[in-house]
């Protein structure tokens, strides 16, 4: 069910004191003003600037002069957020932020383990719906999780429940200023389009929808928690690195389920669906010992030794 700020908060437990990850924009203030006034003296902040637009010094100056208000600690980190060949400038921001997000705490403030970003109702439904345009399979499809671990971290999203609107209304009732990013009204960007175009219609056609799609993205999560585990018990079975016998003797769903398995967990790596559809069509024509196998899968490359798959970076 959507939720205020207030009820939010509420179901939001964190282990005190605790970091908020704070842009500048209006979602991260309302959580940076909302958890200090609720625990006050416990809240640290860091602002990660990523350099990406003439906008980005206005977001630090906002920042700093905002936690000088409150009163809260604040960390600045400086990162280089260029995308790799073949990967999105939303992701590669995105790990560069995480990354310097995780080692600014860790680095300045050991006592902190747990860590809170602002992405809220709105931002899930933009995600689910990307994945639903790309053909995303359960991982995609379960979009953001509203707390994980990652780095030694608890990462919260404790807004999730809490619709965009809500954020900015209630920063406007108590006069609180906050940074534009002029990047938001750029509808080149897909969830700029998505925000502008999709979601009013959404919210016109179906009322409840941040409701319905959360509970969708829930479900998926939930049946790919329960994939994870059946492929955990497949990947012993067949060995790691897999034998290319033990995966014949099972249905390609099943074969499917544990190479994505084995790629993620042992390699960080993931293959594109023509790519894993390739590879089992290869593992399936592996009938004899002098059979080759040398595929591009993920970053890498999968190649047959002797009796077994394995894989390498390129």
């Amino acid at each position: 069910m959507s939720q205020t700020i207030d009820q939010a908060l509420a179901d939001f437990s964190p282990g005190l004191p605790f970091a908020v990850a704070l842009s500048g924009g209006a979602d991260s203030t309302a959580l940076l003003l909302a958890c200090v006034q609720r625990w006050p003296g416990q809240v640290r902040a860091v602002h990660i600037h990523h350099g990406l637009q003439e906008a980005a010094d206005g977001f630090e100056t906002h920042c700093l002069a905002f936690c000088e208000q409150l009163s809260v600690p604040l960390l600045v980190r400086r990162v280089q957020a260029g995308h790799a060949p073949g990967q999105s400038p939303e992701d590669a921001a995105r790990q560069a932020r995480y990354a310097a997000l995780a080692e600014a705490v860790q680095t300045e403030w050991p006592d902190v383990r747990d860590v809170a970003v602002a992405q809220h109702a709105d931002d899930q439904v933009e995600t689910l719906l990307i994945a639903l345009s790309r053909g995303a399979g359960l991982p995609g499809l379960a979009s953001m999780p509203a707390q994980w671990q990652r780095g030694g971290l608890n990462w919260h999203r404790p807004f999730f429940a809490v619709p965009g609107a809500a954020l900015r209304d209630w920063l406007r009732e108590r006069g609180q200023a906050w940074v534009e990013d002029p990047s938001n009204s750029n509808e080149q960007f897909t969830r700029n389009r998505i925000r502008a175009r999709v979601l009013p219609v959404l919210a016109e056609a179906f009322p409840a929808f941040r409701d319905t799609f959360a509970r969708s993205a829930a479900h998926a999560a939930q049946a790919q928690e329960v994939l994870d585990e059946v492929a955990a018990q497949d990947l012993i079975h067949v060995g790691n690195p897999p034998r290319i016998t033990a995966l014949q003797s099972l249905s390609r769903a099943r074969q499917a389920l544990i190479l994505r398995h084995w790629l993620r967990i042992s390699h960080a790596t993931t293959p594109s669906t023509a790519q894993l559809n390739e590879l089992l069509d290869q593992v399936a024509d592996c009938s004899t010992r002098g059979h080759r196998l040398n595929l591009k899968v993920g970053q890498g490359q999968v190649v047959r030794q002797g009796p077994v798959l394995s894989w390498s970076p390129r």
